[in-house]
C-alpha cells in the first residue's frame, strides 16, 4: 500500500471502532431520557461519519460548485445525509449513514489497491527508463544527462549499468538482459559491430557504443511514450459507459426524487396518511443503490489489466481501442521475410562435381568478399574462416548477374543462371526452394550453392494456434518467388498465398480482403514495420514484428511486438478476447443486479443495509473480475 491507501484504512478503521462503540453505547446508555441526549447522540455520531466521510462531501460540494453535479460523490452525499435527517427525525440510528460511507470508502481502497497492482507490469516496463549516460573526459567517466547525448558520441556502459541510447558497439563484448523489452530471459551476446537498443542491461563486460539516435528518438523513449499514452485511447465499451453514466445518474437522482414525492401526494389525494418518512427513506435507499461504481470502475480497470498484462508478456497495445478491435479478429495477413521468416539469408545445401565442397564454398567465398550483398556476407559466414583478400584479384561485379575474379590467379565465376549462360557454360539447372548461386572455377561448371531464409522456430507453431484460437483465414503475402512462396506457405499451413507483390500491391491486396470479410470481423495485418508500414496502417489492426529499434514499426503499427515471435500474435488475440468476455461479464453483471435492486427499493421489500451491500458487493465483485485481466501468462 502507498501512503495514500494506509491513510484510507486508518480511516476506515477508526470509523468503524467508533461506529461500533456507539452502537454499543446506545444500548446501556439511554440517550433519550437524558437531557438534550438526542443532539448528543447525534453530535457523538457525526464523528465516526466525517472521519469517513469528510472527502466524499467535499468533492460533492465541488461539483455542485463546478455545475458538474450528477456523480458518485453527489449520490453518497445526498443519500448519507438524507438517511441522518431521518434518523435524526424519527429512529435516532445513525449507523445506516456511517456504513454507506464506511462501506463506500472500502470498495474505493480496494478499487485504488487493485489499480495499483494492474499498474506494477507498467511500472515494471518504465524501469527500463535510463537515468544517466557515461561519457569519457580526460580519460574519467561523467554523468550526464541522456539528453544531452548528440549522436556519432562514445558512450561507455558498465556492467549492470542500463544502455541509454541506441547506438553500435564499438569495442567490447558482452551479454545483454533484454527481458524488461521482450519478457523473454534469454541473454543476447553483442560484440564490435552490432546494433544494440537502449533499454538492455549490460551483464557482463564493458562496452564502448557510438549513438545513432538521439535520446528522444530512441527505443527506451518510443517505447515509454507508446505505453504511457495507452490509456488515452478508448475503447467503445469505455465510451459507452461514459455515455451510460451521464445519462443514468441524473435519470436516477430524478426518478429518486419521484419515488420521495409522488406517492405521499397521491396518498394524500386519495385520502391516506402521507407517509413521508417511509418514502423519503426508501428513495434514499434508491440513490445509494444506483450508485454506477461497479461500471465506471471496473470497465476502465479491465482494459487498463489487459494493457499490463500484455506489456509484461512483451505485447504493446497502444490504446483499449486497439486491444477490443484485437478481439474481433478473423483474418490475420502476414508479410514473409522477416516476419515468419529470420530475414537472415544462410548456406542451407552444397552440389559440387569434382572439386570438394568445402573447396567450392572457399572459392565462392573468396570471390564474393568484395561484395556488401546479403548473398555475400551468407558465403562468407558459411566459409568460417577469415577472408584474406590478398588472394583476390580483377573483381569485376557484373549487375543482376554476380561477380567474376581470380582466386589465387583460377578465375572463378559466381552468379546465377544468367551469368552461366554469359559465360556460355552448360550447368545443371537447379530446382530447389531458394536462392541459387551457380560457381565455375577454370571455366568449367563446379557446382552450386543453395541460400535460404530460414523459417523462424515458432512459425508453423503460430500459424496452427491462429487455427485453432478461431482465426477463419491465414493469408501470406510477399514480393519473393511464387515457388519459394508456396513453398514457405505448405510448410506453414498458410490458408492463402500471394506472391511477387509490390508494397503497393500489398496494399492493394488487403484492401480485396478487407471487402471480402463480414461487417464485425477485423483484419489484421503482421509486418515488420518499416517496408509493410503502408499496410500495417490500412489494416484494421497492424502488428509489428520484431520492431525493436525500428522506429517505422511504433509509428505504423496499432500492437508492437517486442521481440519476433510470431508466437505471440496467438497470445496477443487471446489476451483481447479475454480482457473483452471480462468486460462484457462486468457490464451485464452490474447493471443485471442494479436494476434488480432498483427494483426491489422501490417496492420496499429492500432496506438501506441491503442498498449498502448491494452498491459496494456488486463493485468489488466486479473489480475483482476485472483483475483477472492482469494474469495472462498461461493463456
Amino acid at each position: 500500500m502507498n501512503k495514500k491507501q494506509k491513510k484510507m484504512l486508518k480511516r476506515i478503521i477508526a470509523a468503524a471502532i467508533m461506529m461500533i462503540v456507539l452502537k454499543v453505547a446506545g444500548i446501556f446508555i439511554p440517550f433519550g431520557k437524558i437531557p438534550f441526549g438526542n443532539l448528543l447522540l447525534f453530535a457523538l455520531y457525526m464523528v465516526p461519519y466525517l472521519t469517513i466521510g469528510y472527502d466524499i462531501l467535499r468533492k460533492a460540494w465541488k461539483g455542485i460548485r463546478n455545475h458538474q453535479v450528477f456523480d458518485e460523490n453527489f449520490l453518497m452525499a445526498v443519500a448519507t445525509v438524507g438517511a441522518i435527517i431521518v434518523a435524526l427525525i424519527e429512529s435516532g440510528d445513525y449507523t445506516e449513514a456511517i456504513a454507506v460511507m464506511l462501506f463506500y470508502q472500502i470498495g474505493e481502497l480496494f478499487q485504488s489497491i487493485a489499480v495499483g497492482k494492474s499498474r506494477k507490469n507498467i511500472s515494471e516496463l518504465m524501469d527500463i527508463r535510463p537515468d544517466y549516460a557515461n561519457i569519457e573526459v580526460d580519460g574519467q567517466l561523467r554523468q550526464v544527462s541522456p539528453d544531452e547525448v548528440a549522436i556519432g558520441s562514445i558512450i561507455v556502459v558498465q556492467p549492470g549499468e542500463k544502455v541509454p541510447i541506441d547506438g553500435v558497439v564499438e569495442e567490447g563484448t558482452s551479454t545483454l538482459n533484454t527481458s524488461a523489452l521482450t519478457g523473454e530471459s534469454l541473454p543476447r551476446e553483442v560484440q564490435a559491430g552490432d546494433e544494440i537498443i537502449s533499454g538492455c542491461i549490460n551483464m557482463s563486460g564493458l562496452l564502448r557504443i557510438r549513438t545513432t539516435k538521439e535520446f528522444g528518438e530512441s527505443t527506451v523513449s518510443k517505447i515509454l511514450d507508446l505505453v504511457e499514452n495507452s490509456s488515452s485511447k478508448k475503447s467503445r465499451s469505455e465510451n459507452f459507459i461514459s455515455k451510460f453514466a451521464k445519462y443514468y445518474t441524473p435519470a436516477v437522482c430524478y426518478s429518486a426524487l419521484v419515488l420521495a414525492f409522488l406517492p405521499p401526494i397521491i396518498n394524500l389525494v386519495i385520502g391516506n396518511s402521507p407517509e413521508w418518512g417511509t418514502w423519503v427513506y426508501r428513495a434514499l435507499t434508491f440513490l445509494v443503490t444506483s450508485c454506477p461504481c461497479a461500471l465506471v470502475i471496473s470497465i476502465p480497470l479491465s482494459f487498463f489489466a489487459g494493457i499490463g498484462g500484455a506489456s509484461h508478456e512483451g505485447v504493446l497495445i497502444k490504446g483499449s481501442n486497439y486491444l477490443e478491435t484485437l478481439a474481433q479478429t478473423k483474418y490475420v495477413v502476414f508479410d514473409k521475410t522477416g516476419t515468419m521468416t529470420q530475414g537472415v539469408f544462410e548456406v542451407s545445401d552444397i552440389e559440387s562435381k569434382d572439386l570438394p565442397k568445402e573447396q567450392v564454398l572457399e572459392y565462392a567465398a573468396l570471390a564474393e568478399s568484395f561484395s556488401s550483398h546479403p548473398i555475400s556476407k551468407s558465403l562468407q559466414k558459411a566459409y568460417q574462416k577469415k577472408i584474406d583478400q590478398n588472394r583476390v584479384t580483377d573483381v569485376e561485379e557484373i549487375s543482376g548477374h554476380g561477380v567474376t575474379a581470380k582466386v589465387d590467379g583460377v578465375p572463378v565465376a559466381v552468379g546465377n543462371d544468367k551469368l552461366m549462360r554469359s559465360l556460355g557454360l552448360s550447368y545443371d539447372a537447379c530446382d530447389k526452394i531458394g536462392t541459387i548461386v551457380y560457381v565455375a572455377v577454370n571455366g568449367r561448371y563446379e557446382g552450386y550453392i543453395l541460400i535460404s531464409d530460414l523459417l523462424k522456430p515458432t512459425s508453423k507453431e503460430a500459424i496452427s494456434a491462429l487455427h485453432r484460437g478461431g482465426i477463419k483465414k491465414t493469408v501470406m503475402l510477399t514480393g519473393d518467388r511464387a515457388a519459394v512462396a508456396s513453398q514457405v506457405a505448405k510448410e506453414l499451413g498458410v490458408d492463402e498465398v500471394y506472391s511477387e507483390l509490390l508494397p503497393a500491391d500489398k496494399v492493394t491486396k488487403v484492401e480485396e480482403l478487407l471487402e471480402k470479410k463480414g461487417a464485425k470481423e477485423k483484419l489484421a495485418f503482421v509486418g515488420d514495420g518499416i517496408n509493410d508500414a503502408p499496410v500495417l496502417s490500412r489494416a484494421d489492426i497492424g502488428i509489428a514484428m520484431g520492431a525493436l529499434g525500428s522506429d517505422a514499426a511504433i509509428e505504423a503499427a496499432d500492437i508492437v511486438l517486442m521481440d519476433d515471435d510470431p508466437l505471440k500474435i496467438s497470445k496477443a488475440i487471446k489476451i483481447s478476447r479475454k480482457c473483452l468476455r471480462i468486460v462484457y461479464e462486468n457490464t451485464y453483471f452490474a447493471i443485471g443486479i442494479k436494476l434488480l435492486c432498483l427494483v426491489l427499493v422501490a417496492l420496499g421489500y429492500a432496506n438501506m443495509w441491503f442498498a449498502i451491500f448491494a452498491d459496494v458487493g456488486v463493485m468489488v465483485i466486479a473489480v475483482v473480475n476485472a483483475i483477472r485481466a492482469l494474469f495472462v501468462k498461461n493463456l
